[in-house]
């Protein structure tokens, strides 16, 4: 199967949590992916964007109850940088809210901004209660994978048990469009101990790019804060189905974690006839000197 690539901007950002409320059980394992209009809202939310928002400080998002954001704490953090905030908050609620679900706030300006829910992975947190552990995971998760580091869009699925042990929706047809593994992301940032994303594809080979680097290139480059850990089958635990990933184990540690997949064209090849924003022009058969598609100036 031809690698796909899967570019999404996303900002993420480090918060400190009050004590979180134990986890939900959790419910029959069943194969599960994010609704395809999340990945296509997403994308276009999410154009652009980088890895500040991941730094970004000041709320203790476990104390963010998504019935009040117009308390005075949510108020003060968002006026920090009310850019940041808004980019912020639109990932939170796409990835935390059900879709068909709004939250809605009005700045210190007047302004008035609408957030829309997507996947639903913390329907506790959305109806007013402290996340549990394992909703932090996969809002953290679902936050990581939507990180890209070129600011580009690209659609991406999603899969997942939210909080409740529940699948995520999905649409007819959607693991056959995004037939590309791409990779696990977990962690916990709301208790600030990382991100992490492993590949659940063989990594990129020489000639090869993508716009969602972070999970399938190899070698250190610009994808931190998030760390890359190695192959997702080494740390995790499959479905029965075999489709994702249920549990992510790291330095001792359990997560839950999100599972992507792509689109086997969003993934580029140095001799495909189109010089590529990833490939440069050079000596070579490379995607950093691709002569075949570049040229070589």
């Amino acid at each position: 199967m031809a690698r796909a690539m899967n570019p999404w901007g996303l900002v993420l950002w480090g918060v400190v949590a009050c004590g979180p409320v134990p986890d939900a059980p959790e419910g029959d394992v069943v194969p599960v992916t994010a609704h395809q209009a999340l990945a296509s809202d997403n994308g276009e939310s999410l154009n652009g964007l980088a890895f500040n928002g991941l730094a970004f400080n000041g709320l203790a998002f476990n104390g963010l109850a998504f019935n009040g954001l117009n308390s005075a704490a949510f108020s003060g953090w968002y006026e920090q940088d009310p850019a940041l905030a808004d980019t912020v908050m639109k990932y939170v609620t796409a990835c935390a809210l059900a879709a068909g679900e709004t939250r809605t706030y009005t700045d210190a300006r007047g302004q008035t901004r609408v957030w829309a829910g997507g996947l639903g992975l913390a329907p506790d947190w959305g109806a007013g209660r402290p996340a549990t552990v394992r909703e932090q995971q996969l809002v953290s998760g679902c936050l990581a994978a939507h990180v890209n580091k070129f600011g580009r869009t690209v659609p991406i699925s999603v899969q997942a048990r939210d909080g409740r042990g529940q699948p995520v929706a999905t649409t007819p047809g959607e693991l056959s469009t995004f037939a590309q593994r791409e990779g696990c992301f977990f962690g916990n940032l709301f208790t600030q101990s990382g991100v992490f994303v492993g590949h659940d594809a063989p990594p990129l080979r020489p000639h090869e790019s993508s716009v969602r680097a972070c999970a399938l290139e190899t070698g250190k480059d610009a994808c931190e804060p998030i760390a890359r850990v190695g192959a997702c089958e080494t740390l995790c635990t499959k479905d029965p189905s075999g489709t994702f990933y249920t549990q992510c184990t790291y330095k001792g540690v359990s997560y839950a974690p999100v599972t992507t997949r792509i689109r086997p064209q969003d993934i580029y090849s140095c001799g495909d006839g189109v010089c590529q924003f990833t490939e440069r022009a050079g000596f070579g058969l490379d995607s950093r000197h691709c002569t075949l598609d570049c040229g070589l100036h």
